[in-house]
């Protein structure tokens, strides 16, 4: 499959924005403690056992604000729409924390957005539906919109 002519704008656009994201996360001041984190804790890294969730997948675990972590799970609610407002209040009842109630998620929300595009942007020469895919969520990071649940892949 050919590459789409706007991947090139679509890299500078990118990289442009993760700048001035990078700027941005240099001034926020982070609410909670700092603790062991995750480094990639999304919902494909979280198994079921015997009914207990467990956390898998640990090569980018470090110590750092939680905040990250948390704005993962919250980016996958609010923007990709992976999770129930139902599974969202639970996850939130059960952590003690809203991230999206505090002023830095929007900075971290768009910096998860995109990890999330950027690690799809590699395949869209894979399959017509990663292209589609990523072109949609292109569209939501250029709009900053939430638009039609993003795909897993």
């Amino acid at each position: 499959m050919k590459q789409p002519p706007a991947a090139d704008d679509d890299k500078s656009y990118l990289l442009a924005k993760f700048k001035e994201l990078s700027d941005q996360v240099d001034e926020l001041t982070f609410p909670l403690d700092k603790s062991p984190v995750h480094g990639d804790a999304h919902i494909k890294n979280v198994m079921v056992v015997n009914g207990n969730p467990v956390l898998i997948d640990f090569e980018n675990m470090g110590f750092g604000q939680p905040e990250w972590d948390l704005a993962m799970t919250a980016t996958e609610y609010v923007t990709a729409q992976w999770w129930s407002p139902k599974q969202y209040a639970a996850f939130v009842d059960a952590y003690g924390f809203d991230v999206t109630d505090w002023s830095g998620f929007d900075v971290l929300r768009q910096v998860h957005e995109i990890k999330m595009t950027t690690w799809l942007m590699q395949n869209i020469n894979q399959s017509h539906e990663i292209a589609e895919e990523f072109a949609a969520r292109m569209r939501t990071i250029r709009s900053q919109q939430p638009g039609a649940r993003w795909r897993p892949f």
